[in-house]
């Protein structure tokens, strides 16, 4: 029996998603709405360069397999990904690709890529290097298991509490997550934990977006807060 007819004797299409993400605009859409906010068409078709028509027609076909969802606000029409799962596997995906030799167009792209190396949302919670930097004090400090089953600590429940960093209860999301950093090639912080450190972050004002980008900087008042709540050198940030 070939592979093609076992697949179908279960129920399970896994070829119709991975076709869905096999073309490089469909996957460069998923990768750009991993930033957790709703983009338009426009807005999508600017990011991956290619034309509007060309850009409807893959998110077209992105909303009917089921990864993205679609509303619209009078003329507009904003697209997401369609829940977590989705994410998941986009960030197991990013896991797996090869890294790619990048060449930017021009000395603005170039910056774009090392602030977004640098700090950068992952639908809901930190990347990059300083995101590491977090993980890592946070570890080091005892507040989190980072074993083969990463976990808060007392002393991490403890150190949340006293941050004000609250973490929404009831939920069937893991505490923690580790996440594999696609430019550090290292885990950061996912999970519940995660999001409410960066949604803190982002409200009090630790971090602030760059322009429209889900690149992230660190203000002041973060590299004080993250020196005074995990000893961070303000350097590193």
């Amino acid at each position: 029996m070939g592979m093609e007819h076992a697949a179908q004797d279960v129920g399970v299409d896994l070829a119709a998603v991975a076709r869905l993400l096999a073309d490089g605009t469909r996957a460069a859409f998923c990768v750009a709405l991993l930033d957790g906010r709703a983009w338009t068409a426009s807005e999508l078709a600017r990011y991956a360069r290619v034309a509007p028509s060309t850009a409807t027609s893959h998110l077209n076909l992105l909303v009917s397999g089921g990864l993205l969802v679609e509303e619209r606000h009078g003329r507009h029409r904003y697209l997401r990904v369609a829940d977590r799962r989705v994410i998941e596997l986009i960030e197991s995906l990013a896991e797996l690709a090869p890294q790619q030799a990048a060449r930017p167009r021009s000395l603005s792209a170039s910056g774009r890529r090392q602030a977004l190396a640098r700090a950068r949302l992952c639908y809901d919670h930190l990347a990059g290097s300083v995101a590491l930097a977090i993980t890592d004090a946070m570890v080091g400090r005892g507040l989190l298991e980072w074993g083969p089953e990463p976990g808060l600590t007392d002393e991490g429940t403890a150190w949340l509490a006293e941050t004000g960093i609250t973490v929404p209860s009831g939920s069937r999301r893991p505490l923690v997550r580790a996440c594999l950093d696609w430019t550090e090639r290292r885990p950061h912080l996912a999970g519940a934990v995660g999001a409410a450190l960066c949604g803190h972050a982002l409200t009090v004002g630790w971090v602030t977006r760059i322009g429209t980008s889900r690149a992230l900087t660190v203000t002041a008042a973060g590299r004080r807060a993250f020196h005074d709540h995990l000893g961070l050198p303000p350097a590193e940030l």
